[in-house]
């Protein structure tokens, strides 16, 4: 009988462990919308296959800046995207706010002002990182290199097509 109620303890003690809720509560949802544009923080990150040191590196980044693009959020962890369409999770003390866009033409110019008929202000490569400081309908406000002008937001990678901010 002191065995039966001793295993009943135990199995009693152990089904209590799966139903309740772990003790590390799971972080809310922020109230940033997903997807989202941000931006890495670091010179390095790790990219990850899943939301946890634990797992395995499947990409390091070496671009402080790079835009990203958060898919979906678990705890501390972000599920982001590159503008290849790599994804993998990175912790969010890795990213930053700061907007940021990539130059997806091989030659982009970069004009004076949000109209395709401005004059040119510079010209861009291909693959060229640069803050964003305000976007509208079509046009981007760019800054690459000291230098600042209007892009087309079809033209860069960063921002989404119906974005304004």
């Amino acid at each position: 009988m002191k065995n039966f109620l001793l295993n009943f303890l135990l199995f009693a003690i152990g089904a209590l462990f799966l139903i309740l809720p772990p003790a590390e509560a799971e972080e809310p949802s922020t109230p940033l919308p997903i997807p989202r544009f941000v931006s890495l923080k670091s010179e390095e990150a790790n990219l990850r296959s899943g939301p946890g040191k634990r797992y395995p590196i499947l990409w390091v980044y070496h671009k402080e800046g790079m835009p990203m693009e958060v898919i979906e959020e678990y705890n501390e962890w972000r599920k982001v995207r590159d503008m290849e369409g790599s994804a993998g999770w990175l912790h969010k003390g890795l990213l930053s706010g700061a907007r940021t866009a990539i130059i997806r033409n091989p030659k982009q110019i970069i004009r004076r002002s949000p109209s395709s008929s401005a004059a040119p202000a510079f010209a861009a490569a291909k693959n060229v990182l640069g803050k964003l400081s305000k976007c509208d309908r079509d046009w981007c406000n760019i800054k690459i290199d000291g230098n600042q002008g209007w892009v087309e937001k079809n033209a860069i990678w960063g921002a989404y097509p119906a974005e304004v901010f």
